[in-house]
């Protein structure tokens, strides 16, 4: 499993809820299996997220189509995301 994580600033954490929920990506078509939304304890308006993906290539295609989408919201509804492209190589639960 691939996880691309990125993570940004938020003008306002509702507001920008609100759009990640609109889906401009359609993340089910871009190949997303599943996603979890973070934000520090003392941070309200600092998100991370992790999309997981079945391959590096999907999550590269929909790091593009982010990119895309970033260059019309950044400075608005986000600011500077990091991005990060990680192999799951173990996980265990207890």
């Amino acid at each position: 499993m691939v996880v691309l994580q990125i993570e940004h600033k938020v003008q306002n954490f509702d507001s920008w809820k609100k759009a990640f929920e609109n889906d401009p990506i359609d993340r089910k078509k871009s190949g997303v299996r599943s996603y979890r939304i973070y934000r520090p304890g003392d941070d309200p308006n600092y998100v991370i997220i992790d999309l997981e993906f079945e391959n590096l290539e999907t999550a590269q295609n929909a790091l593009s189509a982010l990119r895309n989408l970033w260059t019309k919201v950044e400075g608005t509804v986000m600011f500077n995301p990091q991005i990060r492209i990680l192999d799951l190589v173990e996980t265990k639960v207890y």
